[in-house]
């Protein structure tokens, strides 16, 4: 199996010391600065991505395109002291996916200048996703018409890397998982592994369509392939790693030389579930709820210890505020939460999907966020009171490790999460 961190770097001290890769899929700065300060103690690499939607040409719904993108990280780098060449930045599922509405042709152009502006921003991990229907499309593609889109865009990628005379050529991430990223939006009830033989056909398709338009060396960085090792999430339960369902697919990496698995909806997978992963050969671990979910718990945490310091006139009402903001601007999650009024109020709050992410920036609760820092900032927290509602940080602020200030309380339980990814990437 080949050592993803170094193909990935270029990094061989990094390398010698971990079997694999986590990849941070978020753009919330708290969640970024954590998973920087996690790789500022380990020494290792830090791995970004933006998503498709997240950051395109026109803007995504971040409003960054990929050249904003990358100095916004860079930002927070050097705020945090982390070293700009530790970070690799990549993108996942770029494609056609925003444009599916267009017929094929327009939305592939719309893809392939999208992907010259990751590779020409400096984004050098490309997953290349073209596995979704466009307008006129069937409804389902053949394994050959998506490895020549996929050809074509890694023809752009590579176009554009040598007129920006980049110095590293990208590396590529084929093959998509199902469902759609970013956790199921519905109840699911079981998880099907990705086949020993799909995962070689798709392969052996890609390749031949790498072949095809004379992309030989590009195939070289092709280094790992998305498939479904049997780990999901819903709105309320996890579907964990079972080895041994996965183990015919991970054999399947002995006929693929440089090449790994990315696992993508890692979230809330447990520790142990996380190692046993990479040990089988999905090296590459996504994570995206679940550091912002882990966000959300820790400021509702604050919130309600402000409840119990802070006098009624002056608190932030944090999660009354979310509330109302969510029900008055329901865009963001009201096709994916169904149910009664009750069911529905439970998931905008506690759902593994964590839509609530998308709400951090809104202005009313940006103000909220930060009147609850200021609160508890001018105030010391009582240890007991800590104990009730963050225990695992009240045992760090004993043996001395974090203070109590609620930004380093925020970034110690978004680091929970964070470890446990770092821990089972370590070799």
């Amino acid at each position: 199996m080949a050592n993803v961190v170094s193909r990935l770097s270029g990094d061989e001290g990094a390398a010698s010391k971990l079997r694999g890769i986590y990849s941070i899929c978020s753009a919330q700065p708290w969640v970024l600065e954590a998973a920087m300060k996690q790789a500022l103690d380990d020494d290792t690499p830090l791995l970004i991505e933006s998503t498709s939607n997240q950051v395109d040409q026109y803007g995504g719904y971040t409003g960054m395109k990929p050249a904003d993108f990358v100095r916004f990280v860079h930002l927070i780098a050097d705020r945090a002291g982390l070293p700009r060449a530790r970070l690799i930045l990549g993108g996942d599922h770029l494609g056609p996916n925003a444009w599916r509405n267009l017929p094929a042709e327009e939305a592939m152009q719309r893809a392939a200048a999208l992907i010259d502006a990751y590779v020409s921003a400096g984004f050098t991990k490309i997953h290349l996703d073209t596995s979704m229907s466009c307008a006129g499309d069937p409804a389902r593609l053949s394994d050959d018409v998506v490895a020549e889109r996929a050809s074509y865009l890694c023809a752009i990628a590579e176009a554009a890397a040598e007129r920006e005379g980049k110095p590293q050529r990208p590396v590529y991430i084929i093959g998509t998982e199902v469902p759609v990223p970013g956790g199921a939006a519905e109840e699911l009830e079981a998880i099907e592994v990705t086949g020993p033989d799909a995962a070689l056909n798709t392969v052996a398709v890609h390749r031949n369509a790498w072949r095809a338009r004379g992309l030989d060396e590009a195939w070289e960085r092709v280094i790992a392939l998305v498939v479904q090792p049997g780990v999901e999430f819903d709105h309320t339960k996890v579907f964990d790693y079972d080895p041994e369902l996965a183990a015919k697919l991970s054999a399947v990496l002995d006929e693929l030389p440089g090449m790994v698995f990315e696992a993508h909806s890692t979230d809330y997978q447990k520790p142990e579930a996380l190692a046993s992963l990479v040990r089988d050969g999905f090296a590459i671990l996504k994570v995206g709820p679940g550091v912002s979910f882990a966000l959300r718990e820790a400021l509702y945490a604050l919130a309600d210890i402000e409840t119990e310091l802070v006098a009624s006139g002056a608190r932030s009402n944090l999660r009354e505020v979310v509330e109302k903001v969510m029900l008055s601007k329901p865009g963001n999650w009201e096709k994916y939460y169904h149910g009664d009024d009750r069911q529905k109020r439970l998931l905008r709050t506690y759902s593994y999907s964590d839509r609530v992410r998308y709400y951090w920036k809104d202005a009313e609760i940006d103000s909220a966020v930060q009147k609850l820092i200021d609160n508890l900032a001018s105030i010391a927290l009582p240890e007991n009171v800590l104990s009730r509602y963050m225990p695992e940080q009240y045992w760090q602020f004993r043996r001395g490790l974090i203070d109590a200030s609620p930004m380093s309380l925020i970034q110690s339980r978004i680091r929970e999460v964070i470890g446990a990814y770092a821990a089972a990437c370590r070799a």
